[in-house]
């Protein structure tokens, strides 16, 4: 089969510009490992299945599954026939995942309450940081934002009202080209959400850009830069240590905010269809998955 040319330099600043920035580099991520240990482009379906074969013992099955769609789309955009549609292929992944299994960890809901603690742990930080994290704990969990559309809250992005602020998300994993608008009502306990963000916004002096910024050890913003979205899960578990234990922050992720609004949403009745207008799920299915089972007397409401 003849190789089709090279598409421009335009042309790949446009097909990449179709994909978040985290899925770009992830799936840059898996190729590089890919080759890395033997693999080209193009590869035949024996070496694909060999390659996925000989790390099933140490990578996750969704790791994985991930490198074999990093493939496929390799392939097709360079003009290739995919190896990853080949039966080969296909048998090894389902012998792959009937043999090691595909159960997700399930990462704890930071509920109502659990909010409510981590908050009050935070703020007996250094000034900074603790008005920081409290914003991030609060705007994260009331704005049930994953951790990537956390970190990309911009001060130019965010409405106030009277009565709460309206936050653009401008790019999310569902909606890339258009975004997603959340409202966060103002609420009358103390730990308000938006009380804190305006806090953190006058504390730290964002004018604009990122919102949610590093902070060094001696209670300094290091720079103008946005937080990583692994550091949401960093700041999520150094509190969750502190607050109840180094063994409980370890059930902790960045989704923890996003399923402990669902949980909470949920247990106290909020129509799903209101829920997924907030969170931004396609389907109630996906919904499902965010929400844990969850005993205790009914919350007037989720502050």
């Amino acid at each position: 089969m003849a190789e089709r040319p090279a598409p421009s330099a335009q042309v790949n600043r446009y097909t990449q510009a179709a994909l978040a920035d985290n899925t770009y580099r992830s799936y840059k991520a898996d190729l590089a490992h890919f080759r890395a240990h033997g693999g080209a482009i193009p590869t035949t379906a024996v070496q694909l299945a060999e390659y996925l074969a000989s790390f099933a013992d140490t990578l996750a099955v969704a790791t994985l599954q991930h490198r074999v769609i990093a493939i496929h789309r390799a392939h097709l955009e360079a003009g290739y026939p995919s190896p990853a549609m080949d039966s080969l292929v296909k048998r090894t992944m389902q012998g792959i995942r009937r043999t090691k299994g595909t159960a997700q960890r399930r990462v704890r809901a930071l509920v109502k309450d659990d909010i409510i603690e981590l908050v009050l742990t935070a703020e007996k930080q250094k000034p900074m940081k603790a008005a920081r994290d409290a914003a991030l704990i609060l705007v994260g969990f009331a704005g049930a934002f994953r951790r990537s559309e956390l970190v990309s809250i911009r001060q130019e992005d965010i409405t106030v009202f009277d009565h709460g602020v309206e936050i653009h998300i401008r790019r999310t994993k569902t909606q890339q080209e258009k975004g997603h608008t959340v409202f966060i009502p103002c609420a009358k306990s103390s730990r308000c959400p938006v009380k804190a963000l305006e806090k953190w916004l006058a504390l730290g002096g964002v004018e604009q850009g990122p919102v949610f910024r590093p902070i060094n050890r001696h209670d300094q913003i290091t720079s103008g830069k946005a937080l990583t979205p692994q550091s949401v899960a960093l700041v999520l578990k150094g509190v969750t240590s502190h607050a109840k234990s180094a063994e409980a922050a370890k059930s902790v992720a960045g989704h923890s905010l996003r399923s402990g609004y669902c949980t909470e949403a949920a247990s106290v009745g909020v129509a799903t269809h209101v829920i997924m207008e907030q969170t931004g799920h396609r389907s109630s299915a996906t919904l499902a998955k965010y929400i844990r089972p969850l005993i205790r007397q009914k919350t007037p409401s989720l502050f």
